[in-house]
């Protein structure tokens, strides 16, 4: 799913920096006995798929900001797997022009297996107990470090410029990929590289294998290409010719084994013609609720309003090091986002430019009537951009639909029918049109049926400072209610739609609101629940305000803090310092409402493990405040910063580097041949002998390989030419050495933390495992100084607390008690993760692996060499605006500042 939607942007040499992840499915708490036969459990499901979507997000290096899970019995016939992307590229690097003859189409990347063969047919299916005898085969392998490959390559201006036409592979393979590149081709499939021999000609013509790519390029520019490819550890062969004849010609051993013309294939088939029934609609209202505290309670504990936080926090949501808005929100980080707001990534250089993306969606809604769950849709999308800051100029919506098998009937054609007639409208009305999409006209197991469904994503851009974040912001704040007037329809009217959004958006952009949500799935009641949650804010219900109101659905309207007392909507309440939200005699505490909010999903996505055992961690200490001065001095220190296949945080370590004033240096290690490493080998370590530091980034070496991950970067540096030169920086030219995350994974095996220098390691030294929950994690965490005897470290001084990203399967820090205590003594421990009162704790709020005595940093004896999990490097103006922190610890200025 990622990798293809990743893909798609690439052909236009866009670099995909930000994802949303929207998937159905059925209740994953039903008992597995309840389980139908021919299907797996649904905890199965949505736990298997998670893990894989989450695995290479992470690995290629893309930032999730937003993860969630809508459950509707239905979705038991087929899981709905859905989501999108955005890139962006520099305008200089985009060339579109159409092929001459003469042209070579040069096919990019991974090779070519069984794999795939059929495979966006078959996801087009509506499946039975016998799809998986034959199905199995259509599904892709997965690369996510091959693709990152690509991703560098063409950020790469100089190759982008080089491109004439490029195509993603996906459905169809070679036949589509490289056979809509021009009108005249004569592919060549014996070029095509494999991943095993013995694949016929239709195999080659038609596997949707993965993380592959196919551009257009001069016959002249095409050496040069490849060489550019080459130096980014991709394989890259010439497959095909441009023609002046308009045929698709494909040739195997010798033979022509497919010759078509181009005029037949623009026919796109025979016309087709179906007639749609569109049933009258069903009223969508609620059941009235009449009990407050009993429809909280429920509102709290239903599967769509409840936490997605165990799903959410395996997808990495800081890298890039653009992250406006976190997932979650406010000092507990507990309130939901409903925008994924990063900044444009741009290599190296700054912006206060960013996109915002949302999305909307009711299939309970949907079910009743298609026409206006559409409409609400996208009603709802383009208001969460509203009550996220942004204006709508500029905005673009795209639509996502799921429905079941239509076969011939009158009545199902007549779903997705009226479904975009609802879509339709609200675009006409809002002026804002949708450009592409997907469907699934799939979606049926024998006689089940998925609910009609349309996502309506809606994307804009904007500048920091208008951006505004959902969590309540303190005690004592009136909060508004913003509605439009709804028709006899029970849709909101437009005019009056557009009134209360122009209000909303003066209101930010004045500076008189603080936090604002619109209501979804729970109503008002989700909505102030959401709210107080991050801060631990209280809410009080002015008692105007009708119990139904508050619980019933309220799309188009919008939630509003004030900072100041002002007369616009309809007071709402207060907010409060009681940790309780009421309404009149009605107290529920906020401890309740949390437990069986954050519990209900606790079974499927854990998030709220405890400590093995209670115990007082010592914070250590060591100060100075003098430090060693290298023999050689510089201005600008260079960084040499080694891509591995595998790593991912190689830009957002360069950019922290040049932002503190060095000169970062990427060197992408090849291994694809044996003579690409030697001459790795012979590359790396004369960089090393010209270089100050070296930065070991972050990612998933060799997929983090079983046993544990950086052995590949482990055996690299173990090579006796980069082993010396690494000594000679450490100790005779006083350099200095840093890794984080799996960079720190490699220094510990390596033994250059603690001990400072190229070692075998055995049982008795520390290591790094996985994590306690068993999962990976990605959030921010709080870190308290220990030591700042490191050059690293100068700039900070003991006891000082610094919020900072963390993502990683694999950060538990492990040792005896006794070198544990020696390294303190040394005041080799760096780093400790604490809780809100600065104290090191084993809680996973705080300590997310379940760190031996909450240790997140250590170095060396000198200190020279630095080892961390906490991406420090993840740092710039603007991020994290709904977390508290402080967040640059000045460890790259620290370093630079050594040599100077």
């Amino acid at each position: 799913c990622i990798g293809g939607a990743i893909r798609d942007p690439l052909s236009g040499r866009s670099y995909v920096y930000g994802a949303m992840r929207v998937t159905g499915a059925a209740n994953p708490l039903l008992p597995v006995q309840e389980t139908r036969n021919g299907k797996l459990p649904q905890r199965t499901i949505v736990t298997k798929s998670a893990a894989g979507y989450s695995s290479y997000g992470n690995q290629i290096g893309l930032a999730t900001g937003q993860v969630d899970e809508i459950y509707h019995d239905g979705y038991a016939a087929k899981r709905m797997e859905i989501g999108a992307v955005i890139g962006a590229a520099p305008a200089k690097n985009i060339r579109r022009e159409r092929p001459s003859a003469g042209d070579v189409a040069i096919l990019l990347g991974g090779r070519t297996g069984r794999d795939g063969c059929g495979g966006a047919t078959g996801s087009s299916k509506a499946h039975t107990t016998k799809s998986l005898e034959t199905c199995g085969a259509e599904v892709q392998k997965g690369n996510a470090p091959e693709e990152r490959k690509l991703q560098r390559l063409f950020r790469n201006g100089e190759a982008s410029r080089l491109i004439k036409r490029c195509n993603d592979f996906g459905a169809g393979g070679v036949g589509v990929a490289i056979g809509e590149l021009a009108d005249g081709l004569i592919i060549n499939l014996d070029n095509v590289p494999k991943k095993y021999e013995g694949l016929n000609g239709t195999e080659l013509a038609i596997s949707e294998s993965q993380e592959r790519m196919a551009v257009v390029v001069e016959a002249k520019d095409a050496e040069a290409f490849m060489a550019l490819a080459t130096q980014e550890n991709i394989e890259s062969h010439i497959v095909a010719t441009i023609t002046e004849d308009p045929r698709l010609v494909m040739s195997f051993c010798g033979d022509n084994i497919v010759d078509i013309a181009r005029s037949f294939l623009d026919t796109n088939g025979a016309e087709k013609h179906m007639t749609a029934t569109v049933a009258s609609p069903k009223s969508f209202a609620k059941a009235p609720v009449t009990d407050f505290s009993t429809g909280y309670m429920d509102v709290a504990s239903d599967l769509n309003c409840c936490s997605k936080r165990g799903l959410s926090e395996r997808f990495d949501s800081t890298i890039g090091g653009g992250t406006v808005l976190m997932p979650f929100g406010g000092k507990y980080q507990r309130t939901p986002t409903q925008a994924m707001v990063q900044k444009i990534a741009v290599e190296k250089q700054d912006t206060d430019t960013c996109s915002f993306m949302t999305w909307g969606g009711n299939p309970y809604i949907m079910e009743q009537s298609p026409y206006h769950g559409s409409y609400l849709a996208v009603i709802e999308s383009v208001c969460k951009l509203v009550a996220t800051g942004a204006n709508l100029d500029e905005t673009y919506l795209t639509f996502q639909e799921y429905f079941k098998r239509l076969g011939k009937e009158e009545s199902r054609w007549g779903q997705p029918v009226a479904s975009l007639l609802g879509a339709f409208r609200a675009q006409m009305e809002l002026g804002i049109a949708a450009i592409g999409g997907k469907d699934s006209m799939s979606g049926s197991f024998e006689e089940l049926d998925v609910p009609p469904t349309l996502i309506s994503f809606a994307v804009t851009t904007g500048k920091l400072n208008a951006v505004i974040s959902p969590e309540f912001k303190k005690a004592g704040s009136k909060v508004v209610w913003l509605r439009p007037t709804y028709g006899a329809d029970g849709l909101p009217e437009i005019h009056s739609l557009q009134d209360v959004m122009q209000t909303v958006n003066a209101l930010c952009a004045d500076g008189k609101a603080s936090a604002v949500y619109t209501p979804t799935f729970g109503g008002i009641a989700e909505a102030v629940l959401k709210m107080a949650m991050g801060n631990g804010i209280g809410f009080d219900f002015d008692t105007n305000i009708e119990i139904n109101e508050i619980f019933s659905c309220q799309y188009g309207s919008f939630l509003v803090e004030l900072t100041q007392d002002l007369d616009v909507g309809v007071l709402l309440g207060v907010t409060t310092g009681q940790a309780h939200i009421t309404h009149g005699v009605a107290v529920l505490q906020l401890s309740a409402l949390l437990a069986a909010y954050e519990n209900k999903l606790e079974p499927v996505y854990r998030c709220n493990v405890q400590p093995e055992q209670k115990i007082d961690i010592p914070a250590f200490e060591s100060h100075s405040v003098k430090w060693h001065t290298p023999s050689q001095r510089t201005a600008k220190p260079r960084v040499l910063i080694p891509v591995f296949p595998g790593t991912n945080c190689e830009y957002d370590g360069a950019k922290a580097v040049e932002l503190a004033g060095g000169e970062a240096e990427i060197v992408v290690i090849q291994n694809l041949t044996a003579e690409g490493i030697i001459q790795s080998i012979d590359h790396m370590a004369n960089r090393i002998k010209e270089s100050q530091i070296v930065f070991i980034p972050g990612g998933f070496s060799g997929g983090d390989e079983p046993d544990g991950s950086g052995k590949f970067i482990t055996s690299f540096f173990r090579n006796g030419k980069i082993a010396q030169e690494i000594n000679e920086l450490l100790k005779k030219r006083d350099g200095l050495m840093c890794g984080i995350c799996n960079g720190f994974q490699a220094l510990i095996k390596l033994g250059l933390v603690p001990y400072g220098e190229i070692m075998d390691t055995d049982e008795n030294c520390p290591t790094l495992t996985y994590n306690t929950i068993g999962r990976h994690q990605s959030k921010l965490c709080r870190t308290r100084v220990a030591s700042n005897c490191s050059p690293w470290m100068m700039q900070t001084k003991v006891g000082e607390i610094y919020t900072v990203p963390i993502s990683h399967g694999e950060g538990r820090f492990l040792g005896s008690d006794e070198l544990i205590n020696k390294l303190a003594k040394n005041g080799q421990i760096a780093t400790q993760y604490v809780d809100f009162n600065g104290n090191p704790t084993a809680n996973i709020d705080f300590n997310p692996n379940n760190s031996a005595y909450a240790i997140e940093g250590i170095t060396s004896p000198d200190g020279r060499v630095l080892g961390k999990m906490g991406h420090t490097e993840r740092i710039g103006k603007g991020l994290y605006q709904n977390v508290e922190g402080t967040y640059e610890m000045g460890l790259f200025s620290s370093a630079m500042m050594y040599f100077k």
